[in-house]
């Protein structure tokens, strides 16, 4: 039996060992671990850029309550603030200050809803208002008020939430076929907004003139005699919606993804752009429904925020604190630009925004497809 030679190996031959995988980090992301069981992710930049944001709205709403008709000294606005006696007391505790603080609570909504929104949707020109959420708060009021159902002002804000979240309800069905597709889900409320809108309009050419401007009052979108009683609702809102706001900053992320991509990964698509959406609407109307339908603050505050925290997905605690900055903002703007008249602040928002989605529009790539 012949036994084979013996190969020799040549020297210079090396067997490489495999070595251990590993997946690289972005350098401004820490992962914190309160618990064994629990990871975050902290984006660096998006928290300086939170922190930032925070000491800006703290600088505006000073300068809110300060400025005005009857300019406060900022010893005097910090004086009422901390519950002493002082000349100022109406304008700073009464006037002022609640509805600078509907005017952050409001503004933190809208941005959270329409950085959801564009989640969903993948789309930065989507908003709730291009959804139909505005459009179905403003035909409830108005058919609210035509047929009676509302006897006073106080119960327009109800009114206004059932109509914004049975609009995007509409709009939802009528836009799903075998699943929710983005584009026809924005094209379907553009569609239902537009009747919703011929519906007021019809109201306001057949109603009496009392009743007309009672309604388009409440269109424009302002913060003028609205304080604490519509601040209530707003916040136990935000609250409750707390819990759902982590889920949600962690089920965007794989939305990034394509669809096929996302769903091999093992995330139920369709549930997670239905849990979004919903929450997204919630906040909507209910904002919707404290200070009227203000427009373009949603469109704008979450495409803000992505360029000053340069990260993948929208940030939603960013989008919030900027929604809050550009809507206080506006409402002070609103009440210096013209004294001593005061511009309801959706039509000022209306008139910045208008320019900004034109920009948005020229930016967008002809022929570009966007994934859904």
């Amino acid at each position: 039996m012949m036994v084979p030679a013996e190969r020799a190996r040549p020297e210079n031959l090396t067997v490489a060992r495999p070595e251990r995988l590993t997946v690289a980090r972005p350098k401004d992301v820490t992962v914190l671990r309160p618990h064994p069981r629990i990871s975050v992710l902290l984006h660096r930049r998006a928290a300086y850029v939170a922190t930032a944001l925070l000491l800006l709205l703290a600088c505006v709403m000073l300068a809110s309550a300060c400025f005005g008709q009857t300019y406060v000294p900022p010893d005097e606005v910090l004086r009422t603030l901390r519950g002493e006696a002082g000349p100022y007391d109406l304008i700073v505790g009464e006037l002022r200050v609640p509805r600078i603080a509907l005017g952050a609570l409001v503004g933190a909504a809208l941005g959270l809803s329409g950085a959801l929104v564009q989640t969903v949707t993948r789309n930065p020109l989507a908003s709730p208002d291009v959804i139909g959420v505005g459009h179905g708060a403003a035909a409830a009021t108005v058919l609210a008020l035509a047929t009676g159902a509302v006897a006073s002002p106080g119960a327009m804000p109800a009114v206004s939430v059932v109509g914004g979240l049975a609009a995007a309800a509409l709009v939802y069905a009528l836009a799903w076929r075998r699943g929710m597709q983005p584009s026809r889900f924005v094209l379907t409320g553009v569609g239902i907004g537009v009747a919703l809108s011929a519906i007021v309009q019809l109201y306001l050419a057949d109603s009496e003139l009392e009743a007309a401007e009672q309604v388009e009052l409440w269109l424009t979108g302002s913060l003028n005699g609205r304080g604490w009683e519509q601040a209530g609702p707003l916040t136990a809102v935000l609250l409750l919606s707390l819990p759902a706001l982590v889920w949600a900053s962690r089920a965007v992320r794989p939305l990034g993804l394509d669809t096929d991509t996302a769903a091999a990964l093992g995330v139920a698509v369709d549930r997670v752009r239905l849990g979004l959406t919903v929450l997204g609407v919630v906040l909507a109307a209910t904002a919707t429904g404290a200070a009227g339908p203000i427009g373009f603050v949603a469109l704008t505050a979450p495409q803000l925020a992505r360029r000053l925290t340069r990260t993948p997905q929208l940030p939603l605690v960013t989008s919030a604190l900027t929604g809050a900055v550009v809507l206080v903002g506006a409402d002070l703007a609103a009440r210096l630009l013209l004294p001593p008249l005061e511009i309801p602040v959706g039509a000022l928002t209306a008139l910045v925004g208008g320019p900004y989605l034109l920009w948005l529009l020229g930016r967008e790539p002809r022929g570009a497809r966007r994934p859904s």
